[in-house]
């Protein structure tokens, strides 16, 4: 296929360096545009150019609620045993949500990934009785906002919005996890991998090979001999 240089609208990157007159300068976005596209997002809300419509005025409460903070991996943000404190919105990186039995023994129940609204989804993890754990699996950028302020601005909006808000990411989670669980009973440990390469590649080429057989329900060995087996097959 044949391409026209056009040098109104493009420029090569070797020419980002001249300071070249024909190169259009765009500054980057506010930091905080990329907090309201993500809620926006999680709300199913479309952004207008009205800023006095209910949904810009919602959106903007829920915005001022929030900061921003970069994080590093295997950075604990929730523990057992404490309240549930916040809520986070990911911008970049992945974070996981798991149990931690008095053995020290690991169970990890969900990852969470770019885009995603991670909050106390069960009552008793706003409680001391909490028994999950979130961390940060990779580097993140997250924007964290205190949970009962979160929800006591929703709520302000309308009686029934935080009850359909929080339903629908209960259920989502809800669905996802019994889902794993199902496999788990039902599958072998290889065809779990193989769904697991083929639904969740990001995550296998981010995540640590132990949090993900965690994951998955074996132990890091039986993990390392699916990988090792699934590496050969491909490579015949």
């Amino acid at each position: 296929m044949n391409s026209i240089f056009r040098p109104d609208v493009s420029s090569a990157p070797c020419m980002l360096g001249e300071n070249n007159p024909d190169i259009i300068q765009q500054d980057s976005a506010p930091a905080e545009v990329a907090l309201l596209n993500g809620l926006s997002r999680v709300f199913g809300i479309r952004l207008g150019n009205d800023q006095r419509s209910p949904e810009a005025r919602f959106l903007g409460d829920l915005t001022r609620l929030f900061h921003q903070r970069r994080i590093d991996g295997e950075m604990n943000l929730e523990k057992h045993d404490c309240p549930w404190a916040n809520v986070y919105l990911i911008q970049y990186g992945i974070l996981r949500l798991f149990r931690e039995a008095p053995n020290s023994k690991i169970s990890v129940h969900h990852f969470f990934s770019e885009g995603d609204l991670v909050w106390p989804v069960f009552g008793r993890s706003r409680t001391v009785r909490n028994t999950l754990c979130l961390t940060s699996s990779t580097p993140a950028t997250l924007w964290v906002a205190d949970f009962a302020a979160f929800r006591s601005a929703i709520q302000s909006h309308g009686d029934g919005l935080w009850p359909r808000f929080a339903l629908a990411l209960t259920e989502e989670l809800a669905e996802l996890t019994s889902m794993r669980e199902f496999r788990k009973h039902t599958m072998p440990a290889r065809e779990r991998y193989k769904l697991l390469l083929e639904e969740y590649p990001e995550l296998v080429r981010r995540v640590p090979d132990n949090q993900l057989a965690s994951w998955l329900g074996v132990v890091p060995a039986t993990f390392s001999r699916l990988k090792t087996g699934a590496t050969e097959r491909s490579a015949r």
